[in-house]
């Protein structure tokens, strides 16, 4: 394994810029996530740092060896694509010892490789099939089977779950984790989908408009979202933004707006008078409180009750794990804890909280 460095890299298509000076950091044995949504410029630096796009300027390494005009076969990587990319003509072990074949190994070597890579992921009385004999999730293992059987440095995945549905995504996700304990590989994983990157990443890398967002651990990026782009992007609900100002009144640590006054961890955390954007997760209500709400929508989902709820002028979202006998059209009356709260800068977008 080793580690992957990407500094001030850039791609432009002609004269549109796409990527604009992106500089991370990935630690050996680190499993790294690439979020953010589509047209944001994730794919295309995955595909730069496989040898797949060429890059406008910057430099990436692979470990010590800067990699830009290095052709992918002497990168060191291995890639799993959203298509699984299989030969439909050959079979599942043909499918796995393919790089091997190409490299003229040793039958004796390439059954050495591909025979432990099936049983990891439990291919083993598949590898006389053909891909159009499997699932989805079994082509997805073949295609992640291929990558192991090449040993690389490196592993690049490029939304391997995107084809899959709701509920293989999720055992899926759960493979290619517990993959990453066993084999310790380094991985650069790409996705748009937040859940993916929460559940699975040692760290994320939040892109947005061909630019790094933010950095850092999943509950990092959580509990302290560097800005609003970010605060929106992660959790599931999202994170819902009121456009306020805190009290002209240094003394008092409220946020005020269009039918609310809610509450801030301490005076003076937003300057007074600003329009500020209030921050408030989901599950940062509790019933009971001050603060009414009324609702239009009560969805229960067994463990938890999510409520779509009017708060002065603004549509929030709320989830309870209570039970409620409330439903649309009554009040409830909730609280918020304070120092869960998030404030942004409504002009910038920055966090101003501390």
């Amino acid at each position: 394994m080793a580690s992957v460095t990407f500094r001030d890299v850039r791609k432009a298509f002609g004269t549109v810029e796409v990527l604009h000076g992106v500089s991370v950091d990935i630690d050996e044995g680190q499993f790294v996530v690439l979020v953010g949504p589509s047209g944001c410029g994730k794919s295309t630096l995955l595909r730069m740092l496989a040898g797949l796009e060429h890059i406008s300027a910057g430099e990436i390494l692979i470990g010590d060896r800067v990699v830009n005009d290095l052709p992918p076969k002497d990168r060191d990587i291995a890639m799993v694509f959203q298509n699984y990319a299989l030969y439909p003509h050959i079979t599942v072990a043909q499918n796995m010892a393919f790089s091997l074949m190409l490299k003229r190994a040793s039958k004796e070597e390439i059954e050495a490789r591909v025979k432990p890579a099936a049983e990891i992921l439990g291919l083993t009385q598949l590898l006389d099939r053909y891909p159009r004999q499997l699932s989805g999730g079994q082509r997805q293992r073949v295609a992640m089977g291929r990558a192991i059987v090449r040993d690389p440095q490196v592993f690049l995945f490029d939304e391997p779950l995107s084809n899959l549905d709701a509920k293989l995504r999720v055992s899926m996700r759960t493979e290619i984790k517990n993959l990453h304990q066993r084999l310790k590989t380094t991985t650069v994983y790409v996705t748009h989908d937040q859940i993916e990157a929460m559940t699975m990443a040692d760290k994320i890398v939040v892109m947005h408009d061909g630019r790094v967002a933010q950095v850092g651990t999943p509950l990092e990026l959580y509990d302290r979202p560097d800005n609003l782009f970010v605060a929106g992007f992660i959790g599931s609900p999202a994170m819902n933004m009121l456009t306020g100002a805190a009290d002209p009144d240094d003394r008092t640590s409220f946020v005020t707006g269009d039918g609310f006054r809610l509450p801030i961890a301490r005076p003076g955390q937003a300057a007074p008078g600003r329009e500020t954007i209030y921050g408030v997760r989901p599950e940062s209500f509790r019933i009971g409180g001050d603060v009414p709400l009324r609702i239009e929508v009560v969805e229960p989902t067994g463990s938890e009750t999510h409520v779509v709820a009017r708060l002065g002028a603004t549509e929030v979202i709320c989830v309870f794990r209570e039970r409620l006998t409330e439903g649309p059209g009554d009040e409830l009356m909730v609280s918020i804890d304070a120092d869960a709260v998030h404030l942004f800068d409504a002009k910038t977008g920055a966090r101003v909280s501390d």
